[in-house]
């Protein structure tokens, strides 16, 4: 198996990407919104890749967050909040915004399962900072790092409900950026004391099995290094520090944070102590260059990765509508 995750090019998939697929048994697929039309013909899509691999438990994935960032959107999906929602509700009444960032995950939950989406990249568990670019923003759960940790545990519960697993991000801490890591590399100059705030709710959460790194450049830690690429974020920081011991992808190797060519990127990536290297654009040359650069999936990565979609799969029963409608009624506490 290749230690990768794949991007599809559209709708369905064309004769040279099934092949490409499977021949070269990459770990999984990420969708985005050029691969979404109606609840059928993403769940045809999903099954075809189970098939393709005979693997039922496959590791397939979006960035379903709410807010700005959804890939599935309305009328044939609802539309949820982003996480700056519960963090407002959290300032009048934490417990209600710790449920309401529950059901809102799980109903989100039952629309992926429903069309065989294992993996939500979310939730950001990056601490929000004045000042900073907001690529973030919004998307945060807050600017105290208990709080995110606290909505964080509840969303993922809520996917879990639901039979998906989610996805923490971004490693070690996206909060401080000045700049879109999707344009360009942020450099964050702060001490090693002082981001120890950035890394307070993944060592909370640090035993979920999934997380992705963030492609930013720290001084404090390595100068030369974006996260991503960075022995020593990766092994010292996110492994050491914060202790965690899951599966750990990539940000996307397209994005303009990065130089050099993807198949580069995501061998270094796996050399510096990755998991999986996430390419997200189905460009048929790079992911080949991909499946010729990497090695084959180590022991220690296919033990996480089976760890990681060992709770995904059918839904505990719940009323999707009445998760909603519960949500709906916390949120509006905050208006009352």
């Amino acid at each position: 198996m290749v230690p990768a995750i794949f991007g599809l090019s559209g709708l369905t998939l064309g004769d040279d990407e099934r092949a490409f697929f499977r021949d070269a048994d990459p770990a999984g697929y990420i969708l985005f919104g050029r691969n979404v039309e109606s609840r059928a013909q993403v769940r045809a899509l999903t099954d075809e890749l189970r098939s393709i691999h005979g693997r039922e438990h496959l590791f397939v994935c979006i960035d379903q967050e709410g807010g700005r960032v959804a890939r599935m959107k309305p009328p044939t999906w609802s539309a949820y909040p982003p996480g700056e929602a519960f963090d407002r509700l959290y300032d009048l009444a934490p417990a209600s915004a710790i449920e309401a960032a529950r059901v809102n995950a799980q109903a989100l939950g039952l629309d992926l399962a429903e069309v065989g989406v294992s993996v939500d990249c979310h939730p950001s568990l990056d601490v929000r900072q004045p000042g900073a670019h907001d690529v973030i923003g919004d998307r945060a759960l807050g600017a105290e790092p208990m709080r995110v940790a606290a909505l964080g545990r509840a969303i993922l519960d809520g996917f879990a409900r639901s039979g998906v697993a989610g996805c923490i991000k971004h490693i070690p801490g996206h909060g401080r950026a000045m700049a879109d890591s999707h344009k360009e590399l942020p450099t964050v100059t702060a001490s090693a004391e002082e981001l120890e705030r950035d890394l307070a709710p993944f060592r909370a959460l640090s035993k979920t099995p999934i997380g992705m790194t963030a492609h930013v450049r720290y001084t404090a830690w390595d100068a030369e290094n974006p996260g991503t690429l960075s022995p020593f974020v990766i092994g010292e920081i996110i492994r050491k520090t914060i202790g965690f011991s899951g599966l750990l992808l990539t940000d996307d190797l397209d994005m303009q944070a990065l130089s050099g060519s993807v198949p580069e990127l995501a061998a270094q990536a796996i050399a510096a102590g990755c998991d999986i290297a996430l390419n997200c654009w189905a460009k048929m040359d790079d992911m080949v260059g991909i499946a010729k650069a990497l090695p084959v999936m180590a022991e220690e990565t296919a033990a996480r990765l089976d760890h990681a979609l060992a709770g995904t799969g059918p839904a505990t029963a719940a009323d999707h509508a009445e998760l909603l409608a519960k949500r709906d009624a916390l949120l509006a506490l905050r208006a009352a």
